[in-house]
């Protein structure tokens, strides 16, 4: 979605920004988000066992208290910083809680950007009175382009639909472009709701959302130790709250959270650093999801693979290579099929007699395709989305602390 884009606000929640420079001067790198009181909020957090500061302190405030701020900062991980770090989110948490009225166990910290370096606190607290000044229900938009690090493009997506009459709205906002890799999220994403809903319900609602979404991309294999996905939801629709699971409400918000969720996952790869090429790696025909997943992210991670779709190199074997080292039990080569968008490029254990180089390269030359691999061993599929890999994945990764 354009920075420009108005995305519709949600009831009660209010977002600020601020340049406290840290990592560039002049540019907004700090965010405010004010939840109402009665906000039900829930989150999943990377699995990274060098989790950053801010990830141990919002699992551990999340835990004791309902939210009043979500505080989040670009530019500056805030990552295997030890026991300072710890200090240095603890002081930023408590500079906001004066701010905001509430204690600082109700705010949940956020930080992305540079690993290992100490967060220079006082310029940060120092720039919470311009955020909290900020506040407002349409900075949304101001929001998602002060969290980007190496990010080209805001991602922000506002879906609605009708309960009991009623519009119910969905607007979420993520930052991500490399070390994406599924363990959770793999990248900051904040989704909000005017619904209301239990926590409990919440987080199922999360869980299922993040699946198919977050927890199905990736662009170079690296999982982040920052990464979190926040769902937040204000219950000031007018709507009678969500209690009941089986319910054609709750079922309605999920499909609904679901698609936000898969957009903003889309928009991290297709803005993948240095990326020209957004791909859906298909697996079906599996005996079971570890199976496929296996051989979908064998296929997504090879950099044979990823430098052939830069080069729009219809190089087959690079394809069928990866699909055989998948590590799959006793798997039968002459029954696996491999397409190329609608074009078969394997069958029978080898290259498909009808293939030509001419329909590969024309699958190969479009900016967005699928690979489908059939292995015929079961009914379970899995999607992975990925991208190509190309010279400026390695100029951005060369230069990123320079």
């Amino acid at each position: 979605m354009n920075a420009n884009t108005t995305l519709a606000p949600i009831t009660g929640i209010r977002l600020g920004t601020a340049a406290a420079g840290i990592k560039y001067p002049d540019r907004n790198d700090l965010v405010v988000i004010e939840l109402p009181v009665g906000t039900a909020c829930t989150a999943v957090f990377t699995r990274n066992a060098f989790c950053a500061a801010p990830v141990q302190l919002a699992r551990q405030n999340l835990e004791l208290r309902p939210p009043r701020y979500l505080l989040i900062n670009s530019g500056n991980a805030n990552a295997g910083t030890g026991k300072q770090g710890m200090e240095d989110a603890v002081a930023c948490c408590e500079g906001l809680a004066e701010l905001g009225d509430c204690t600082a166990n109700q705010i949940l910290p956020f930080s992305t950007g540079v690993i290992g370096e100490r967060l220079p606190t006082a310029r940060l607290i120092d720039a919470l009175p311009q955020a909290m000044n900020n506040l407002t229900e349409y900075g949304w938009n101001a929001a998602a382009q002060a969290i980007m690090t190496t990010d080209t493009v805001p991602k922000l997506v506002s879906r609605q639909f009708t309960l009991e009459g009623h519009p119910i709205t969905v607007t979420g906002m993520a930052k991500g472009s490399g070390m994406i890799r599924p363990d959770m999220a793999t990248m900051l994403a904040y989704v909000a709701t005017d619904a209301a809903i239990t926590k409990t319900l919440l987080q199922e609602c999360l869980q299922q959302a993040v699946e198919p979404s977050f927890n199905a991309i990736t662009v170079d294999g690296d999982t982040s130790t920052n990464d979190a996905c926040v769902l937040m939801a204000t219950g000031m629709s007018g709507v009678s709250p969500i209690t009941d699971g089986k319910s054609a409400a709750y079922q309605k918000l999920v499909a609904t959270v679901t698609e936000v969720c898969m957009e903003l996952a889309r928009a991290i790869v297709r803005d993948g650093e240095g990326a020209t090429k957004l791909v859906e790696v298909l697996v079906e025909g599996a005996k079971n999801k570890a199976e496929a997943k296996s051989v979908a992210y064998t296929i997504a991670h090879s950099p044979l693979v990823k430098t052939a779709l830069f080069a729009s190199d219809p190089n087959w074997g690079r394809i069928l290579a990866a699909v055989g080292r998948a590590e799959v039990e006793n798997l039968d080569i002459e029954l696996i099929q491999i397409w190329l968008g609608d074009v078969c490029i394997v069958r029978n254990g080898g290259r498909a007699e009808d293939y030509t180089e001419e329909a590969g390269q024309a699958v190969m030359d479009q900016s967005e395709l699928t690979i489908r691999v059939a292995l015929d061993r079961g009914e379970v599929e899995t999607r992975v989305l990925t991208c190509d890999l190309s010279y400026d994945y390695v100029r951005i990764n060369a230069e990123y602390r320079t």
